[in-house]
């Protein structure tokens, strides 16, 4: 990564129609320079349209992402669902390396009632069946479970980093919106957001800094976390200290802006972080 890009999650609400072809033109006419796929609902793209996209994306400056499907749990109790489970981790992140995508993001496990370590334990395990899957099939994209927003969930920044130390392909996608709600309105200034930076860098080293793949988003939350996405200008979500905070520690990577306005505050985002 060369610098700090953003984009929208999905294709671009003004885009022509909503093809990922056409997400990514319109990106690329709004000044905007990476887009999220996404693939919540299951992965549909089929092979011949996925490796149409990887020259479309070069020749636009477009970095591609893309999200898996929502119906992931690697806790499940039933092995049926925790095998179905890392089958569409491994759907996304190999339509993801056709369509010439750098990173893949996924939810990755609920804690459905366990002692952490326990959970801790299961996703790490089936973490490993993916990665050496993937590292079987030399593909060696990004595969990075995301920092969730309600303690129902399993996902903190300590429990993602936790995993690279196995596998270096392995990093978190950091949802700084998330964790403002997960802890009910805190980390939300620009002190607490250089603390999050120091502990990804002291984690990972420098790599982690300037390969991050972000989420960001104006949210609403409550004593038990996340509740919606909404526009930044809506919530209390501090975006303008966050990017103050990333352009000092020099952070590179993919910014992706999951606000129901999508492009909007992508390039909001982008402006304010060019007049920093």
């Amino acid at each position: 990564m060369d610098r700090l890009r953003f984009g929208p999650a999905g294709v671009p609400i003004s885009a022509k129609g909503p093809s990922t072809e056409d997400g990514i033109l319109r990106c690329s006419e709004l000044k905007l320079d990476c887009m999220e796929m996404e693939f919540t609902h299951g992965v549909q793209m089929k092979e011949p349209a996925a490796l149409a996209m990887s020259p479309v994306g070069l020749k636009q400056d477009v970095i591609l992402t893309a999200h898996g499907p929502y119906f992931i749990n690697l806790n499940a109790k039933e092995t049926v669902k925790r095998t179905a489970s890392r089958e569409r981790i491994l759907q996304t992140a190999r339509i993801a390396k056709l369509c010439g995508a750098w990173s893949v993001v996924f939810h990755a496990a609920f804690m459905m009632g366990m002692p952490v370590n326990q959970v801790q334990a299961t996703v790490k395990r089936e973490m490993n069946v993916i990665m050496e899957t993937l590292e079987n099939e030399k593909n060696d994209i990004y595969v990075r479970p995301e920092t969730m927003g309600k303690p129902t969930q399993w996902g903190t920044l300590d429990q993602i980093l936790e995993l690279n130390r196995e596998w270096p392909k392995v990093m978190p996608v950091v949802d700084f919106a998330h964790i403002h709600a997960y802890h009910n309105g805190k980390f939300n200034t620009y002190k607490e957001f250089c603390s999050l930076l120091d502990k990804i860098e002291k984690a990972l080293g420098k790599k982690g800094l300037k390969e991050m793949h972000i989420h960001i988003s104006g949210i609403e939350y409550g004593p038990k976390g996340e509740k919606r996405h909404l526009f930044l200008k809506e919530s209390d979500f501090n975006y303008k200290d966050l990017l103050r905070a990333l352009k000092d520690y020099e952070v590179c990577g993919c910014i992706i802006n999951e606000s129901p306005n999508l492009e909007v505050d992508a390039a909001l985002m982008k402006k304010l972080y060019a007049d920093l």
